[in-house]
């Protein structure tokens, strides 16, 4: 379930790129993930009982967006630390760094690179291709632009949102990761700085 989570701090960087579309630039542009105000989150039934949630705390990314072009011209990528992963327990922490979840020895990074998108302005469906634990995927979610414009320091920034679930099988050759572990559902809160 936690590779869901990394997933998803992947698919935040396509979040991104596909809301970026709202974005009234008249020129082609790079935006880098604000780290500071940027968030990859999740969250899994434990045992059935009740939500266990955490976030990614390592992650970077880039998009390119141009308010002229159609979609085939706009682009993102994604990577995620996998060994980043904080669910509040750091025995818990490193159980997951394991073989037997994550496997950051051999798999230290998950990337997630955008293939398309549908929608307008104010958000739509954003593609990508999301390699984790040495597999890759090609995944739609549902992206939304939060806001954009100057910042106080004479910046350009933009914000975006997308949630997705994912089923951890898909990714780990079938096995589960746990007694009970179901989709895990990633929320993931984006902000760019205009380079």
């Amino acid at each position: 379930m936690f590779i869901r989570a990394l997933s998803s701090v992947l698919t935040v960087a396509a979040v991104v790129w596909g809301v970026s579309g709202s974005l009234a630039q008249a020129v082609a542009a790079e935006y880098r993930i604000d780290h500071a105000h940027s968030f990859v989150q999740f969250q899994t039934l434990h045992l059935g009982f009740s939500w266990l949630v955490g976030r990614f705390n390592q992650f970077d990314g880039s998009m390119t967006y141009d308010p002229e072009a159609g979609p085939e011209a706009q682009s993102i990528r994604f990577e995620v630390d996998m060994a980043s992963i904080d669910s509040n327990h750091a025995e818990r922490d490193r159980h997951l760094r394991g073989g037997r979840f994550l496997n950051v020895d051999e798999h230290p990074s998950a990337t997630f690179v955008s293939t398309g998108f549908e929608g307008d302005r104010s958000g739509g469906v954003l593609s990508g291709d999301l390699t984790f634990l040495g597999t890759t995927r090609n995944i739609s979610f549902d992206v939304a632009l939060i806001g954009e414009g100057g910042d106080p320091w004479g910046g350009y920034r933009a914000g975006f949102e997308g949630q997705f679930a994912l089923d951890p099988t898909e990714y780990n050759d079938g096995r589960r990761m746990g007694p009970v572990t179901g989709m895990v559902i990633v929320d993931i809160y984006i902000e760019a700085v205009r380079q």
